[in-house]
């Protein structure tokens, strides 16, 4: 079989897992929504769902090193079918709370650690290094047509036709994604080390050592834990402006998060033309600028076209900054380090997320939530001239994916 075909078939099983996880990132909020309207519960629950990547990224990062990744991102996406399914039937019961919700948020945000992580360390190996910035740009597209694009008005209009409706459907969508994985043929376990370098402690220290003697490598994860801790200030409370502040009610919410979603896929259709233009690190910093101004703008307006088209801006903008990122993560880490290095800049990055979704939430008790995007975007704004100056002495290499693995 091709890497082309390859690349297929991990884009499929992606696309499927992705309109799952579309579906449930709004049908989630919305039954929360219908529980309490705490904005310190409803943030609590955003970082509960990514508290795992705080908590369990590294360990994961090992494990996709020992292991053939293909393998566990189908058993990952296996077991997420089941436990949305197990929700969807308390749903129907009408058994659920905002604490069982915040259970379900745990178990499949850290199944998701594995079948994220997986994903990522397969695109490497399914394309070579002049299609890394492509390959990226792809499956970026496939998460946002399938989250958002498809996934979140789905989301919606279900969760108004019966709450249990789109957990079933979510469930249905990670088991496709996992039978799509059993055409990917071939395998996919990093080469063997050696027996006495296999200890978990010795494997997590050596791939701690690589990033730590990689300065590139430390203000990227510096970078990438930045732009997540400043961005889910605001998103972690998105679902309560569309609702409170800008009048919406759970079906045209998913329309809403449509607009992000036609943002978010310009973004990836962007990212390597841009890329060819222009330098990355002028990219990474205007991307960075455009997200600020996004939310920063959000803050001001207060119909829904003009919000809804402002989130666009800063959910293509986001994207740019995501493919670059994993392009260049793609070509500067080894491929038998990959899943710790990984790991590593899980822990940071999404481990960022919790933290931001939990300060935003107490921001929005004190401010108010159209206050909270208005910090997220001044923030984000500061952050880009951040980025500009810190990547200054290594912008040969940013803007030539140099680095091989080595």
């Amino acid at each position: 079989m091709t890497k082309d075909r390859r690349l297929a078939w991990l884009l499929g099983s992606s696309a499927l897992s992705n309109l799952g996880d579309g579906i449930g990132k709004v049908a989630f909020p919305l039954l929360a929504v219908s529980v309490t309207r705490d904005p310190v519960l409803i943030a609590g629950l955003s970082a509960t769902s990514f508290l795992p990547w705080l908590l369990f990224s590294l360990l994961t990062g090992v494990l996709i090193d020992r292991v053939d990744r293909r393998k566990a991102m189908l058993l990952a996406n296996a077991a997420r079918a089941l436990i949305v399914g197990g929700l969807a039937v308390l749903v129907l019961a009408d058994a659920t709370t905002i604490w069982l919700l915040y259970a379900f948020a745990l178990a499949l945000g850290t199944v998701e650690t594995v079948a994220d992580s997986a994903a990522q360390a397969l695109i490497p190996a399914v394309v070579d290094r002049a299609g890394l910035e492509s390959a990226n740009g792809k499956l970026q597209s496939v998460e946002i047509v399938g989250q958002t694009f498809l996934g979140g008005p789905l989301g919606s209009l279900t969760f108004a036709l019966f709450a249990a409706l789109p957990f079933l459907l979510n469930s249905v969508g990670f088991a496709i994604a996992a039978v799509l994985l059993v055409l990917l043929h071939g395998k996919y376990r990093p080469k063997a080390v050696d027996p006495e370098q296999t200890a978990l402690r010795v494997q997590l220290a050596e791939g701690w050592r690589w990033l730590r003697g990689h300065a590139l490598m430390v203000q990227l994860v510096l970078f990438a834990a930045s732009v997540a801790l400043t961005s889910e200030l605001a998103q972690a409370l998105l679902v309560l402006y569309a609702i409170e502040d800008l009048g919406l009610n759970a079906a045209t919410f998913g329309v809403f998060a449509l607009v992000g979603g036609v943002g978010g896929l310009l973004g990836a259709w962007l990212a390597p033309r841009l890329t060819k233009r222009l330098p990355r690190r002028t990219v990474l910093t205007l991307a960075t600028g455009f997200c600020g101004l996004g939310f920063g703008l959000m803050s001001l307006v207060g119909d829904p076209i003009s919000a809804s088209l402002l989130f666009g801006v800063f959910a293509a903008a986001v994207v740019v900054i995501n493919v670059i990122l994993g392009a260049l993560r793609g070509a500067l880490v080894p491929e038998h380090l990959f899943g710790r290095v990984l790991g590593v800049w899980r822990t940071a990055v999404w481990g960022a997320i919790p933290l931001g979704a939990l300060l935003g939430g107490l921001l929005a008790d004190w401010l108010g939530t159209r206050a909270v995007f208005g910090v997220s975007g001044a923030l984000q704004i500061l952050l880009g001239g951040f980025v500009w100056i810190s990547l200054d002495r290594h912008a040969a290499e940013v803007d030539s994916l140099n680095g091989a693995p080595a």
